[in-house]
Parts: structure tokens; sequence; C-alpha cells
């Protein structure tokens, strides 16, 4: 079956994302669950710039503002106790209205934490990860951030990991 990445944007930026030419990893990277669901610890990725008041700095907006084609390539740890109230969204490529209103749109860990209770997963992970997903270039989080991630959630046991992207 065919995939068609861009059938639910506008024409004029379908075929603007259409004309990049994304490097496509090949063969394509895939890990199958080596046991059941209900034994696994899950990890949560955003793409929606989440970070958590008070804790962590937002994503570098001032830098994109003075250079649109640069995104911000580093990540934001948020733990599986968080509260909406929270949350706030550092992303000038989304509307962040609803995610503010309801952060499991882009981060689930209420439902994780729900499916968790009734056995359905085996568990969440402490830590979940949040990055501004508008990257122009990508090499430094290929080579620095994402390494850092997966460690990390090596290290925390994680079995799978559920990525939203925004």
């Amino acid at each position: 079956m065919t995939v068609d990445s861009y059938k639910w944007l506008p024409g004029s930026l379908a075929n603007y994302y259409r004309g990049l030419g994304i490097q496509r990893a090949d063969p394509v990277p895939w890990t199958p669950l080596t046991k059941p669901i209900e034994e696994c610890r899950f990890a949560l990725v955003t793409t929606a710039g989440l970070y958590v008041k008070g804790k962590d700095p937002p994503f570098d907006l001032e830098r994109e503002r003075q250079n649109p084609f640069w995104g911000d390539p580093t990540y934001r740890i948020i733990p599986r106790e968080v509260k909406q109230e929270e949350i706030d969204v550092a992303h000038l490529h989304i509307n962040t209205a609803d995610l503010l209103a309801d952060m499991n749109i882009a981060l689930p860990v209420q439902r994780f934490l729900e499916l968790e209770a009734a056995g359905e997963i085996g568990s969440l992970a402490p830590s979940h990860y949040s990055v501004m997903g508008y990257q122009q270039s990508t090499a430094e989080w290929e080579q620095r951030y994402a390494p850092e991630m997966v460690a990390r959630m090596k290290e925390e046991g994680v079995d799978a990991a559920l990525l939203t992207p925004v």
C-alpha cells in the first residue's frame, strides 16, 4: 500500500514538501517488539515544542524568528507526573491553543496512564520527550540529541516509543 504523506495538506504546501527531496533511510529502521504490549514500557515523543513551565527553558523562538529556516534541535524531558497547567508550548509553526487546552493531543500522558492502570500496557516510562518539529537541518539532532534521548530511554527500560508528530 502506498502512503500519501501529503494527502491532508493544501496543494501548494504539499507540492513544496514533495519538492524538498527528503532523504529516506533504506531499509527503514524497524525493530519488532520482543514481548506483548501488555508487558512493554512506553515512552512518548512529540514534535509539538512542549516544555514544563518554570522548570525548562522554552525552545529558542527568537533565533527562529531571525532565521525562519532554523529550528531548535534540542529536546525537553517531560515527566510522567506532569499536569496540564504545568505545560507550555514554544513552536512558531503550529496553532498552540488546542495543545494548551489539552496536552494529550500531542503527548498523551494521561491516556497512557489509563492504559497502564487497565493493564493494557506494561508501564509508562518516567520520562517523555518533546522536540520542535520544524527542522530544516537535522544533522545536530541526529548526531547529538536523538542519541541522548535514545540512551535515556534505554536506561529507563523503554521497549517502545510512540511518536506524535505535530
